[in-house]
């Protein structure tokens, strides 16, 4: 029984995906902290607000509609995306390239029926699903 639990939590599969969310906590902390501290003064400073937030948005009936506190969890979220992209994705990609394993792989190539115009039909489909066209001869 301990060795089927060993043999579980050293899956490769399992092992990637820890450390992958460690990373990304630690680069989503330091990326927040980027966002908070240079990104949304700056969007405040553009706006003619200070630094007590009250740059870009409005209010209504006393509600605050902070559009610049937005526009920061945005950039937030870009560099977050990126930064995981560029730093974790592409290199596993291309060790798992290395091992002869493909992926984060490209789509399945598809057609696209003449009839209706349904697109993401397998390539091997002979019918389309849609329309029942006959798509023997469509490559």
């Amino acid at each position: 029984m301990l060795k089927g639990f060993k043999n579980f939590l050293m899956q490769g599969d399992l092992i990637v995906v820890a450390v992958g969310l460690v990373v990304a906590l630690a680069f989503s902390t330091l990326i927040k902290s980027f966002t908070d501290s240079i990104i949304t003064p700056l969007i405040n400073a553009i706006a003619g607000g200070g630094a007590a937030g009250k740059g870009l948005g409005w209010s209504v009936n006393g509600q605050r509609i902070d559009l610049g506190a937005f526009i920061g969890a945005l950039v937030y979220f870009v560099i977050f995306m990126a930064v995981i992209y560029y730093l974790i994705v592409v290199p596993y990609r291309a060790y798992m390239h290395r091992r002869g394993k493909t992926v984060f792989g490209e789509p399945a190539p598809t057609k696209e029926c003449p009839s209706c115009r349904l697109a993401d039909l397998p390539v091997a489909a002979t019918r389309c699903p849609h329309c029942t066209t006959d798509l023997a001869g469509i490559g």
